[in-house]
């Protein structure tokens, strides 16, 4: 799907201001002056008072999830329960505008091996922040995290706290992808011998998966998987497909869904619906649709501010199966989209009263979609259909 006729890069940044460019999909019913449709919501506040709260996994038999604060706390959360007093054994995390402690996953074997991932930023011996990787062992009673290791370092150090992406995924052969953002280093998403605006790919111990794409690439980074990722915000398997979907922020404008593949090049900063803040042109922008680079499958003319998603494939309510939940910060909104297999047919919002920033979108293993809203007084919410 292309991103729009290509217009130079003087002309198309100002007709996306003007509303004039279409979006795929959904978004085609917003172009058009039609309100995006409201999603109907039973709403349930399960926890308050987390700050910042980030990431949600799910322990298995009912034990729980384990939630973390981009404060550095990670917390074990029960039903009916107290919420637990911050883990210990999780690494000390630099805290600084969107850096601290970001994503966490379990190991696909945690039955048998306890492990859980965590992805946060933290300063090396010389004071230099660094976005990391690493994990541990979950103790018999989720309260503590034993035995951390770090297994990846981004270098060279951060430029600031902005743009650092953080997202966490496992792949079917039971490799770890990791989201980078930009850093606010435009061009470095398109440099190969850089990781800034890259999602990278690690074994579970942190070495080099022989079958990533530029292993034999000379010059390149053999971490890489995909670039050309200015900010991503999610990555999440498709069940059906198996595919690794993506969300990303665009700059002003230009927020988009992706479906990453391996070795492909998205497009930032050179391919972007989206502007600077300041109004002017992406510098470096030629257009919204670039021969050689991959086109969104969905974006948004005004960004939502997307942020962590979620398929739904529990047989709890039958109207969600398949459907898409992805949150938005900017928007304080939970947004459904319906897909087809490549294509977004419509878009739903849901949460629009309620004013906070949804960071994580989990779906239980009681069916239930539950979210994370990133506020100083963080909320954990579980949600159904009315």
């Amino acid at each position: 799907m292309a991103r729009s006729p290509h217009l130079s890069a003087r002309v198309w940044p100002w007709l996306l201001v003007a509303g004039v460019l279409a979006t795929p999909g959904a978004a085609l019913a917003q172009a058009a002056g039609k309100p995006v449709p409201k999603l109907a919501l039973d709403v349930q506040t399960e926890l308050t008072g987390l700050n910042h709260p980030w990431s949600l996994a799910f322990l298995p038999d009912n034990q729980g999830a384990l939630i973390t604060e981009r404060s550095g706390n990670l917390r074990l959360w029960q039903p009916g329960k107290p919420l637990s007093e911050p883990l210990t054994g999780v690494p000390a995390v630099w805290v600084e505008s969107q850096a601290g402690l970001w994503d966490v996953r379990l190991a696909p074997d945690f039955a048998s091996s306890r492990r859980v991932y965590l992805s946060y930023a933290r300063k090396d011996d010389k004071g230099e922040p660094h976005a990391e990787l690493g994990y541990g062992t979950l103790s018999q009673d989720g309260l503590h995290l034993e035995n951390f290791k770090t297994i990846f370092v981004e270098t060279p150090a951060l430029e600031s706290g902005i743009n650092l992406g953080g997202r966490l995924v496992f792949d079917a052969q039971g490799n770890i992808l990791m989201s980078l953002g930009d850093n606010n280093q435009r061009s470095q998403a398109q440099e190969m011998s850089s990781l800034r605006g890259k999602v990278i790919r690690l074994t579970p111990e942190g070495g080099i998966p022989q079958d990533n794409p530029f292993v034999k690439t000379t010059g390149a980074r053999p971490e890489i998987w995909t670039f050309g990722n200015r900010n991503p915000q999610a990555l999440a398997i498709n069940p059906k497909t198996g595919e690794l979907w993506e969300t990303e922020h665009g700059p002003r404008g230009g927020d988009e869904v992706n479906i990453l593949k391996a070795g492909s090049n998205y497009g930032w900063p050179v391919a972007t619906f989206g502007i600077n803040y300041s109004g002017l042109p992406i510098p470096e922008a030629k257009g919204s649709h670039i021969d050689g680079m991959e086109d969104p499958i969905y974006y948004w003319r005004v960004s939502p501010g997307v942020s962590g998603m979620a398929f739904y494939t529990s047989d709890k309510f039958p109207q969600w199966k398949d459907l898409l939940f992805v949150g938005a910060l900017k928007e304080t909104t939970l947004i459904q989209l319906r897909v087809n297999d490549k294509r977004v047919l419509n878009e739903k919002r849901g949460l629009t009263d309620l004013g906070q920033r949804i960071r994580e979108v989990q779906v239980g293993p009681d069916g239930y979609v539950y979210v994370l809203t990133d506020e100083t007084d963080g909320k954990l919410l579980k949600l159904s259909p009315k």
